[in-house]
């Protein structure tokens, strides 16, 4: 596979690859957790702040690389949860800066288009200084500094020696790697436990992610065990926490003054822990305590500015904190298809898609898909609406991954499109969730639904024989109609799922039929059944030819 560039769609591809793979590494992470404090977090706070930056820069729609840099930077300062959030949001934000620099260099009437070796370099060795400066000017070795270290000295060596990003990023993953094993003989902490640093981990997920997006592989690490005393916090939930403070204290701070941030520092570390003071945007600082009296690690940023985005969070919860979280209530529904996708987001869900490259994508989507896209919304509880594209093996396997993620997980049986559109319609996020997840399952139970295909083979069905070319109607798994062409076998299932009554009928349009389809059916249930309404939408699905349905 040629080496892809880096560039603005390939940053944004590196932040999907980065969350997808913290999402896998997050419990092997947040089990290495034991310094600074061992509070099993470092995992979950990488994944929720490399979330938000990736939300921003997609939001944004940036044009080019140097802006796709920035808004990830702008994405992980909102969004930095815990120390090693913070460290993230410095680590995009020399990247950013590095950017723009070397942008800033080129001719008036010419673009920065991608990241070489020698800027990415740059970035790291920029993003050390950064981080060293924001745990209060001492690097640490054993933690994620030595790590970081390893991997820009790697690729600015590869740079001086005019070697491809993408050796240059294989190389720096090998050094990486082995400085974060090195990282059990350098700390105390890590000596006793027996454990590798888990902020380095994470920033070998991170690295790692950046090489699959360049050179088109995933490079294949060990397996790192917990520690004996995070192990058992770890397997509960990402976010458990041991005895220690009971607060996180996160906020953005209006100080520039080098004395009075110092003073900052010093009160925090009297009143608590891993304490992190960083740049950000907008003459900001970004300040993290962990804190018995969340009181007053705010009076102790109010005396100094304007304080905003206050965030504080249990530590000692036994669940991902509700701060992780941006909204109450969310549903994803599982779909195929273009015209799929805008109908359900236009009703207010989130949207997960099963692989482009399938020619059916029933039951395609796997329990770590449903656990991404899960995490995605972004919501402390879900209405899933699997739509027929999740096997129910998956989906009792993703919703039980969430739930110990910390998300109140609502499955709902919608089997098929139609079905949880008429779930969607009776959607109420103001409703105490256990009322509204039974008025959906009710009208996704209550929608009596099919699909048409086309016969590819002769064959014996309970609707009697069939010849390649025919329209077969389906309900459940047998074929109910057999006709000579698609329109006549919709037709005939429509009569049948109205059999026993019906005030609506949807009929979604896969990609293999087009509008004279719908305009046919429209007719025949004007003509055959009036009274009902007839709805019918271009949704572009694969497989199925249509998706039927009656309420």
């Amino acid at each position: 596979m040629p080496e892809r560039r880096l560039d603005a769609p390939a940053l944004l591809a590196w932040g999907d690859a980065a969350v997808a793979g913290l999402i896998a590494h997050t419990d092997e992470i947040n089990g290495l957790n034991v310094f600074p404090v061992p509070d099993a977090d470092t995992g979950t706070n990488m994944l929720f702040t490399m979330r938000a930056a990736l939300a921003q820069a997609t939001a944004a729609a940036a044009g080019d690389v140097a802006e796709t840099a920035a808004a990830l930077s702008r994405g992980a300062e909102h969004g930095a949860r815990g120390n090693s959030g913070v460290i993230l949001s410095q680590i995009l934000r020399a990247l950013a800066e590095t950017t723009a620099s070397a942008a800033g260099q080129m001719e008036s009437d010419t673009a920065l288009s991608d990241i070489g070796a020698g800027v990415l370099g740059a970035a790291l060795r920029h993003a050390e200084a950064l981080v060293v400066s924001s745990m209060g000017g001492r690097a640490v070795e054993g933690t994620v500094i030595s790590v970081l270290r390893a991997a820009a000295e790697t690729v600015e060596r590869a740079a001086d020696d005019g070697t491809s990003l993408a050796v240059a990023l294989t190389s720096a993953g090998q050094a990486a790697e082995a400085a974060l094993e090195h990282t059990t003989a350098q700390l105390a902490a890590l000596t006793e436990a027996g454990v590798v640093d888990a902020g380095g981990r994470g920033l070998l997920v991170l690295l790692d992610a950046l090489t699959e997006t360049v050179a088109g592989h995933r490079p294949r690490r060990r397996g790192y065990p917990a520690a004996a005393s995070a192990a058992s916090a770890a397997s509960a939930a990402p976010g458990v926490a041991e005895a220690g403070p009971e607060f996180e204290v996160m906020y953005l701070l209006g100080c520039t003054d080098p004395d009075a941030l110092a003073a900052l520092r010093t009160g925090l570390r009297e009143i608590g822990d891993s304490v992190a003071i960083a740049p950000a945007a907008g003459d900001r600082h970004s300040v993290h305590v962990h804190t018995d009296d969340a009181g007053a690690a705010i009076e102790h940023g109010l005396r100094l500015g304007a304080v905003s985005r206050i965030r504080i969070s249990a530590l000692a919860t036994g669940r991902v904190s509700p701060g992780g979280w941006s909204r109450d209530r969310a549903v994803l529904a599982v779909v195929d298809g273009d015209g799929a996708a805008d109908l359900f987001a236009a009703e207010g869900a989130a949207v997960l898609r099963p692989d482009a490259d399938l020619v059916d994508p029933v039951n395609s989507v796997s329990a770590a898909d449903l656990l991404r896209g899960l995490v995605d919304t972004g919501a402390a509880q879900v209405m899933v609406l699997p739509n027929g594209y999740v096997a129910a093996e998956d989906l009792v396997a993703g919703c039980a991954a969430a739930i110990g993620w910390g998300i109140d997980v609502v499955p709902l049986p919608a089997g098929s499109m139609v079905a949880g559109l008429a779930a969607l319609a009776v959607h109420d996020p103001d409703r105490v969730a256990v009322d509204d997840g039974y008025a959906m399952a009710r009208a996704a139970a209550g929608a009596r639904h099919g699909s048409v295909r086309v016969a590819d083979a002769d064959a014996l069905t309970w609707a009697g024989p069939c010849h390649p070319g025919d329209g077969l109607g389906i309900a459940g798994d047998e074929v109910l109609v057999v006709a000579p062409d698609v329109c006549s076998a919709a037709a005939g299932l429509i009569d049948l799922l109205l059999s026993s009554g019906g005030e609506l009928v949807t009929v979604l349009l896969g990609r293999r039929s087009g509008a004279e389809v719908s305009e046919s059916l429209s007719e025949h249930v004007r003509r055959r059944h009036p009274g009902t309404e007839f709805a019918s939408y271009a949704t572009g699905h694969r497989g199925d030819v249509l998706l039927i349905g009656v309420e």
